[in-house]
This record gives C-alpha cells, sequence and structure tokens, in this order.
C-alpha cells in the first residue's frame, strides 16, 4: 500500500508562484517595519517545555506541540502514557507564538540591546489546532513589539506602523477595535463578579459576537446570576454600536458608552492615544470597542485588534503586557506589541505581480549541447540576469504561459551553432 503524500493535517506545501506570492507580502512588511525603526531578530522554533507551560502563553499553552526527550525507552513512554502525563517525558515544545520567545530573548540578551528596543519577528509558529478553513496548525505570524517604553508612545508607534503595513499591502477599509484591559476589570468591578472569576468571564464576553448577550449571561449565571445579568444588560447595549465595530475614540463617546465612574485614567490614556494617531492612513480607522477582550492573559493595559470587511475573523491583534518579561529577569520591564495574521492577510494582500525585465528562459531542444547551453547562461548571469534552461515541448503555449507565472519577462530559442548569448533573439512574455 502506498504511504500518504499529503503534508500533515493542517500543514500546507507551496508550489512556486504562491509561493513568490508570499514572499513578495513578507518583503513588503518586512521593509515598511524597518522603515519605521524596528529591528528583526531570530529565534529558536523550540524552547524549553516549562517556559511554555509557565502560564505566559494563555489557552494556546494547551495548544502546544511537546518534543519528546531523547532517547526514552518504550517502557518509559508506556509508564508516562498510563500515567497520562506525557508532558514529564518532554523538555522541549514547538513555540506557538513569537511572544514568549521574544521575552526570553530580551531576557537573555538585555545588556546588548537599547534601553527602548523595537524587535520584528517574521517566522512559522506551530499550534494543534482543530484545523479548519483558515486555521492551520502551522502558519506565519508578523509580530513587531517594543520594549522599555513605559507611555503611551510605543502604542501610537505600533498601530501606526502597522497602518502603514496594511496600506502597503493595499488593504483598504481596516478597522482598527482598541478597548483596555483597566476598563473590561472595571465593567466587570461594577457588575459585582469575584475578582477569581474574571478571566472565566471575560472568556465568555469574548463570544458575544458568536452566542449574544443572552448567550453570555446564561454561560456566567452559574458565576452569579445578578453580575450576569447586569453586565447583560451592559452588553445588550454595546452590541448596537458592534456593527460599526465601536464608537469613536473620545473621552466622550467613550465614557458615554460606559457605566459611570470606569477608570477614568485608562478612557484619559485611550483619547490620548487617539490624539497620537491623528495621521492615520484614509483606509484605516480606530474604534473603541469595549466588548474587546483578546484572550491572552499576558495583557494588562491597552489591547487592540484589526477587522476586515472581507474577513470573518481578525486579522492582526496584539497589546501592552507589561508583566511578562518580569516573569524571567525580576524585575518589571514594560512591553507593548502587534502581530499580522499573515496568512490572512496575504489572501487579501493586493500586490502586483512581480516580473523581472532582466529574467530570460532560454528553450532548446536536443540538438544543442549541454556545454553551449551552460556558456550562453552563464554570460546572461553575467549581465545581471535571472536565467533558466527549458526543453521545448511540443505544446509551446503551456509552457511559455508556465514562464510568464512564474515571472519571467521573456525567451530566447537556442539554435544549434549559437554561442553567443548577443546573437539571442529575445521575446516578450505575458
Amino acid at each position: 500500500m502506498a504511504s500518504p503524500i499529503n503534508p500533515p493535517r493542517g500543514m500546507r506545501d507551496f508550489l512556486p508562484a504562491e509561493k513568490a506570492r508570499r514572499e513578495r507580502a513578507l518583503s513588503v512588511i518586512r521593509s515598511t517595519y524597518a522603515a519605521h525603526g524596528f529591528d528583526e531578530i531570530e529565534t529558536p522554533v523550540m524552547e524549553d517545555i516549562g517556559r511554555l507551560q509557565s502560564g505566559l502563553g494563555g489557552d494556546n499553552e494547551k495548544l502546544a506541540f511537546a518534543v519528546l526527550k531523547r532517547g526514552l525507552s518504550g517502557d518509559e513512554l508506556h509508564r508516562a502514557a498510563d500515567d497520562g502525563d506525557v508532558l514529564a517525558l518532554a523538555d522541549l515544545g514547538l513555540r506557538f507564538d513569537l511572544t514568549v520567545p521574544l521575552a526570553r530573548f530580551y531576557a537573555s540578551h538585555r545588556t546588548e540591546l537599547p534601553a527602548v528596543f523595537r524587535s520584528v519577528q517574521v517566522a512559522p509558529v506551530w499550534r494543534a489546532e482543530r484545523p479548519q478553513k483558515g486555521r492551520y496548525r502551522q502558519f506565519v505570524q508578523c509580530d513587531i513589539d517594543i520594549i522599555g517604553e513605559a507611555g503611551e508612545l510605543a502604542e501610537v508607534e505600533l498601530i501606526s506602523a502597522t497602518a502603514a503595513t496594511l496600506e502597503a499591502l493595499g488593504l483598504r477599509d481596516c478597522t482598527i477595535r482598541v478597548n483596555d484591559r483597566r476598563i473590561l476589570t472595571g465593567l466587570l468591578e461594577h457588575c459585582g463578579f469575584d475578582p477569581a472569576r474574571f478571566p472565566a468571564v471575560l472568556i465568555s464576553v469574548d463570544k458575544l459576537d458568536k452566542i449574544g448577550a443572552e448567550g453570555v449571561v446564561a454561560e456566567l449565571s452559574e458565576e452569579g446570576a445578578d453580575a450576569a445579568a447586569v453586565l447583560g444588560g451592559i452588553l445588550a447595549s454595546f452590541e448596537r454600536h458592534a456593527a460599526d465595530g465601536g464608537v469613536e475614540l473620545t473621552a466622550s463617546a467613550i465614557t458615554g458608552l460606559l457605566p459611570p465612574g470606569i477608570d477614568p485614567d485608562a478612557v484619559a490614556d485611550l483619547e490620548t492615544l487617539a490624539a497620537g494617531l491623528a495621521g492615520l492612513p484614509t483606509g484605516v480607522r480606530l474604534r473603541f470597542d469595549p466588548t474587546l477582550v483578546r484572550g491572552m492573559g499576558y495583557y494588562t493595559g491597552t489591547i487592540f485588534e484589526i477587522a476586515h470587511p472581507a474577513s470573518g475573523s481578525s486579522v492582526g491583534g496584539g497589546g501592552r503586557y507589561d508583566g511578562m518579561i518580569g516573569r524571567f529577569l525580576g524585575t518589571e520591564v514594560p512591553a507593548c506589541g502587534f502581530s499580522i495574521g499573515f496568512e490572512r492577510v496575504v489572501d487579501l494582500a493586493d500586490l502586483a505581480e512581480e516580473r523581472s525585465a532582466d529574467s530570460v528562459a532560454l528553450v532548446h531542444d536536443g540538438t544543442v549541447s549541454s556545454r553551449v547551453l551552460l556558456s550562453l547562461k552563464g554570460q546572461l548571469l553575467q549581465q545581471g540576469r535571472r536565467v533558466r534552461l527549458e526543453r521545448r515541448t511540443k505544446n509551446m503555449k503551456l509552457l511559455l504561459d508556465g514562464l510568464a507565472a512564474a515571472g519571467f519577462a521573456s525567451f530566447a530559442y537556442v539554435e544549434s551553432g549559437v554561442t553567443d548569448a548577443s546573437a539571442l533573439s529575445l521575446h516578450p512574455l505575458g
């Protein structure tokens, strides 16, 4: 019986044209981030399993792929399976995001980095998801983070750099929804929930767009019926603004939406943030969304998420996570980050097809020796051209269409006796 030939579930192969498109998008993202003063770093694909399971990664920790220790015996594996403690046999795991590795990286190299460090990471991550449309077990994240800046300047820089990247990718009509964890905490306190239950309550609130205010109340009835009823009334009022992604990011609009007395400092900070972002591209708008939760438990302040009308899910998000790096260093370091969901953005991006005018395919048949072909190719390479050798086929249209799709601008027939590249006649493709 033949072995399976498909990639593992939730992982994909990319054909040359698709790979080229992805690389064009990544080039736009990297160059835009670099223009905004961010420096690219690289971290290992694996981290210590204890670090990945230390409570820094929220629910994503449950989706981490563990890597078994080397040299384990069959008996050890069976005993661990019987005990239900397979993780005891793992010492490493594949990273499930780029934020935990960044925190470890900063702790490792702090003395070699500037006081305010602006980083870029563009790399694959792995999660043991249930594969479905738009959700994969291996996918690329594009993260920018600012470490060491406690003021709103970090959020301003991150959002403006991300907005510029969206514009460079050709994404129009994006909405960046903004909230603050302090406002969410204030809402739950106002409703009367037990602070110990706040994380569970926020998980339910995060489902508002899927199950509605009544569904959230039903889920939270066990957390306290009275508190759930109060929250349900507030969420029902929020739902009226959901279709527009929220309200204007001004103190008057925000306080008009919230119950009285909800963290005025957080509201003032959001208005200051909006003032700093007055010059965003016209295709990107800011909105305050009090229902925005962001599932990662490590967020401590401002949180944000990108919505696009052509995507059923967010295409990026992030926020302030001031408590994470202190877990490694023993001293608090302010940090804030924004991640673009590359797999969703690349399908929406409006990218011009890239075709170098200097690319040429040499189409030949069996009458031309390999020595001559390599000589002609070498001459063209010395001119700075991209060159491919292609054997002539019966269906030349199919061959030429394939060359055009691969980004070649021209082709030349190589006939017997031609040894000088200057004698070749170039024909345009596409």
